[in-house]
């Protein structure tokens, strides 16, 4: 049965699905086994109603995750362009906090399906962006920059899914690490533009997983990536959505690497003054 726009019973169906995956920690099929037509539009509605039920339940919406921005993975993953999705108070917490000596910390794995880590460049918006602004004039919006790592889950089997599923599924997201806040001022917005064009993220873990990327890899930089999600996503939405006070993450910058329990993480960010991180997953 093909899913069409309005078909509220069926999209209603596919939420719950959605829902829950993530809350019993489950593997589904994905949707597009069963409606091979699923548009986008009908995805980005199912992730909204996974959002509502989420809020309803008492959680709040503090942000937004861009998913497939970095081109090299694509081919991986069978997707030809960025995804995006909410994230919550529940799901959001700093790893680092400004004068830290040690930026390290524990992460919960708990009920995430098939988690993995990524090495990511994230925004703080204090105003609203506007559409069609280009990515120096985005830097007005903004008054933070910080490095994270966020943790992705799929609830579909050996991350196998159309690029529909992955937006039903609410862009995949399962936590977002914060590191230390960096002010973006007037006087320096100039130079945050440059270097966030020309930087570069290593990761690694204790057992030997290494990877390097660049800011280009995100789109040409996550300036870029975040032009992309403010203008699609209003364009989906019929309005933009991101808000004062909202956290953009953009992207992973190196690929992203399986996290299980037990393992340590850590990254060296090279052209940006942001200081490196280290997580372990618990």
């Amino acid at each position: 049965m093909d899913v069409k726009r309005g078909n509220d019973e069926t999209l209603a169906a596919c939420a719950a699905r959605i829902t829950g995956a993530y809350s019993r920690g489950e593997s589904i099929a994905p949707l597009t086994d069963e409606h091979p037509d699923l548009t986008v539009a009908d995805a980005y509605a199912i992730a909204d109603l996974v959002r509502q039920e989420r809020e309803n339940a008492g959680e709040r919406v503090i942000g937004w995750k861009i998913g497939f921005t970095n081109r090299t993975i694509w081919d991986q993953y069978g997707v030809r362009a960025p995804i995006w999705g909410p994230m919550y108070d529940t799901t959001t917490r700093p790893l680092a906090q400004p004068g830290d000596d040690l930026r390290a910390g524990e992460w919960s794995l708990v009920g995430l399906t098939e988690p993995q880590i990524e090495a990511e460049i994230a925004f703080r918006f204090s105003a609203v962006p506007r559409v069609g602004a280009d990515e120096r004039a985005l830097l007005e919006a903004i008054d933070g920059v910080s490095h994270s790592f966020e943790i992705v889950r799929c609830p579909y089997p050996g991350w196998t899914f159309r690029p529909a599923d992955t937006m039903a599924a609410a862009g995949l997201h399962g936590g977002l690490a914060t590191g230390a806040w960096f002010a973006v001022s007037e006087a320096d917005r100039d130079e945050w533009a440059r270097s966030l064009g020309d930087f570069s993220i290593e990761i690694r873990s204790d057992d030997g997983t290494q990877g390097t990327g660049t800011g280009a890899d995100v789109l040409g930089g996550p300036l870029s990536a975040l032009r992309h999600f403010v203008e699609e996503s209003a364009r989906v939405h019929g309005h933009v959505i991101v808000r004062p006070g909202d956290i953009v993450t953009t992207g992973t910058v190196p690929r992203a690497y399986p996290i299980r329990p037990g393992q340590h993480w850590e990254t060296r960010v090279h052209g940006l003054p942001l200081p490196g991180l280290s997580l372990h997953a618990v």
